[in-house]
């Protein structure tokens, strides 16, 4: 989440629509553990400012944020104190984050998972290890609970991507585990990857009231499956669209795209916007991979954007008079989406072998880089695992 992925009172998580800037955890790389957003930035104020027209200058960011829910992409560890969050995700990155410090909040919750009498009773060294991972998971979880009033977001394990029920199995058991450590099902959300069967895993999930976050999302068909699966939150990352079409070609969604003048990923938000609110799906949408600015200015309206704090630090130190806010556009809008036109070909029951033929090769190339990093990481902390079990004084 992942994700300002919040408690009840978020429109992320529960559809409904409150005052108040949400914040989120996410997790990234090990040296750049989570993203999280803080309730509101603070109006920039000119240096010297004396008269009343200078105390109501505010920056770019406040001007944006008026439009759409900036997500900070930042170090939780760094920033905690400087950006609290609100919410949280937490998944095999992280953990191989928190694993490689020598010393941080979260890391008693990694030793008392391998610490685990149930796990360390696993004759079978691949279910100790996978049980390790999923307590290790849910620890974190926890305490993230502890420090965030809205939900934490917790990844399912990407190797699972492909089978529909394994993936509703792992969901039900982290959630029986989040039970006996006392976390309540609403403060929870799962990321899941966007093949067929987790968005097939997402609408049976969503269905029995466990709201998931679907990520991986590279094609209209992969984002309208998505929404019409009732995902919670779907999420689709601009800039990685426009870094493949920099070095490939071949992809038709993507041409059509380039041939309208429209950036790849920009155009991908915008239509499944336009497509969720045009056909009244609850599904919320974010816009990851952000690069520079226009990116923003080009999305406002969408539900969140999640943006690296370069970025938003230039948009913190460009003042704006109160009179040019106005000239900000709201790209996106519910009232704007009944205007966008679908083909017939766009609005089909997507299932499977639609879905696949319709992906095209951005889609199908990326998906997998995204699956395979996520493997590679969770093989990675098992491998870890192995190595530090068992821990002392066990």
């Amino acid at each position: 989440m992942a994700i300002s992925l919040r408690s009840s009172s978020s429109p992320l998580l529960s559809h409904v629509p409150q005052a108040g800037k949400p914040s989120c955890v996410s997790v990234r790389s090990p040296s750049r553990l989570l993203f999280l957003s803080t309730r509101s930035f603070p109006r920039v104020f000119a240096s010297n400012a004396s008269s009343s027209v200078d105390a109501d200058l505010s920056s770019e960011l406040d001007a944006v944020s008026s439009f759409s829910e900036i997500v900070p992409d930042t170090v939780v560890f760094d920033d905690f104190e400087r950006f609290p969050p609100t919410a949280a995700t937490v998944s095999s990155s992280l953990l191989l984050g928190i694993s490689s410090l020598p010393d941080t909040k979260f890391k008693s919750a990694i030793e008392t998972a391998l610490a685990d009498s149930e796990c360390y009773e696993q004759q079978d060294p691949s279910k100790r290890l996978s049980c390790f991972f999923d307590k290790a998971l849910v620890n974190v979880g926890a305490d993230l609970a502890k420090l965030v009033p809205g939900r934490v977001s917790t990844e399912v394990d990407a190797r699972l991507a492909y089978d529909t029920h394994a993936i509703i199995h792992k969901v039900h058991e982290l959630l029986k585990l989040y039970n006996e450590v006392e976390v309540p099902p609403e403060r929870l959300l799962f990321k899941i990857p966007s093949t067929w069967q987790g968005i097939a895993a997402s609408r049976l999930l969503e269905s029995e009231g466990i709201q998931t976050h679907l990520t991986f999302v590279y094609s209209f068909s992969q984002a309208a499956a998505a929404a019409q699966a009732g995902a919670s939150v779907i999420q689709i990352f601009v800039g990685r669209l426009r870094d493949w079409a920099r070095s490939h070609s071949g992809d038709p969604e993507i041409e059509a795209a380039m041939k309208r003048g429209e950036d790849p990923g920009v155009a991908l938000v915008t239509k499944t916007y336009n497509y969720i609110h045009k056909y009244g799906h609850k599904s919320k949408l974010m816009a990851a991979a952000i690069r520079n600015k226009q990116d923003i200015f080009s999305l406002l309206g969408v539900d969140y954007i999640i943006a690296p704090l370069k970025i938003l630090q230039s948009l913190k130190d460009s003042i704006t008079y109160p009179d040019e806010k106005y000239s900000y556009i709201q790209r996106l809008s519910p009232s704007s989406a009944t205007l966008y036109n679908f083909s017939e070909e766009e609005l089909v029951k997507w299932d499977q072998l639609s879905l696949a033929s319709a992906m095209g090769p951005a889609a199908e190339e990326l998906l997998t880089a995204g699956l395979d990093g996520y493997v590679n990481q969770a093989q990675r902390l098992e491998e870890l695992f192995g190595k530090i079990w068992p821990p002392p004084n066990v």
